[in-house]
């Protein structure tokens, strides 16, 4: 399936893999694990570039923030103690749903972002967590918010950075909190067909302090539901408030029909799954719906 590449680099640094992946005009395809490439198998691509030596799988905590690599794998986010103790685990948990453990070995979290599909798991956690992302390219470093981040790369602005690391700043916690991740595939190993990542905090009283929900599958990209989330801000958690917000995001996904769920149905399951997740967050909170 790579018999139309004609070289193969594995530089030792990002600035170098950068360098490689500006001369190779925009011919050029950087890879870790490799398992979205393989399934791809896109013919036009001429060079890879291997990044898995360029020093950047790590997770550091620097300025209250999580600073992740980018050829961090899944097993690695999985397994990781400071991982499993951010906002409940949130994104190891998305991170052990991506695909089989043989995937999972070898699948990065820089991989599972840059590929662009709206279906990535580790995009909707991000996008819940307020994360940022740093590239690389031609003029430098710079961060961006994973919202800009998505939107550019489906764009095109972004084809020929590099994507760095993921920085995930301390999210709100406190007693009366919680956070969930939901997923739809049609296996236990399959792509999602919708997710949804969700945290919540309460006040004593019941009032939703702060609310974040995003879903994946049901848009371009991962997206947030800012109306629901506005719906339930200020408001004492009930059945029936969650009701309604739940029709909010319905109403705010755009998906798309294809081989694997109708756009009717995503849009349904979408409003499930983000339902699921506020009250798994509200459980945890000690606000049982």
């Amino acid at each position: 399936m790579f018999e139309q590449v004609e070289a193969f680099y594995r530089p030792a640094s990002a600035r170098e893999a950068v360098r490689l992946l500006q001369g190779c005009k925009g011919e050029a395809r950087v890879v870790a694990g490799g398992t979205d490439v393989v399934v791809e198998a896109d013919r036009g691509v001429r060079f890879l570039i291997d990044i898995t030596r360029a020093r950047l799988s790590y997770i550091r905590v620097k300025d209250r923030a999580c600073v992740i690599g980018a050829t961090m794998t899944m097993t690695g986010l999985e397994e990781s103690a400071v991982i499993r103790g951010l906002a409940g685990g949130l994104l190891a948990r998305a991170a052990a749903t991506c695909g089989s453990v043989q995937v999972r070995n070898l699948a990065t979290l820089g991989g599972n972002m840059a590929n662009g599909s709206p279906a990535a798991d580790l995009a909707t956690v991000l996008l819940a967590l307020d994360a940022e992302v740093v590239v690389a390219g031609s003029t430098g470093r710079k961060k961006l918010p994973v919202e800009e981040y998505l939107a550019r790369g489906v764009a095109g602005g972004l084809g020929k950075s590099l994507l760095i690391e993921a920085i995930v700043p301390r999210p709100p916690g406190g007693k009366r909190s919680g956070w969930s991740f939901q997923k739809l595939g049609r296996t236990a190993l399959d792509i999602s067909l919708v997710n949804a990542a969700a945290g919540l905090g309460l006040d004593a009283a019941g009032r939703v302090k702060w609310v974040r929900i995003a879903l994946g599958a049901v848009a371009p990209t991962a997206i947030r539901a800012r109306a629901a989330e506005a719906k339930l801000t200020g408001r004492t958690l009930d059945a029936t408030l969650l009701a309604e917000a739940c029709e909010i995001v319905a109403g705010e996904v755009y998906p798309i029909d294809d081989l694997r769920a109708s756009a009717a149905y995503r849009r349904k399951m979408s409003g499930l799954l983000a339902g699921r997740a506020v009250e798994e967050c509200a459980a945890q909170a000690g606000c049982i719906l």
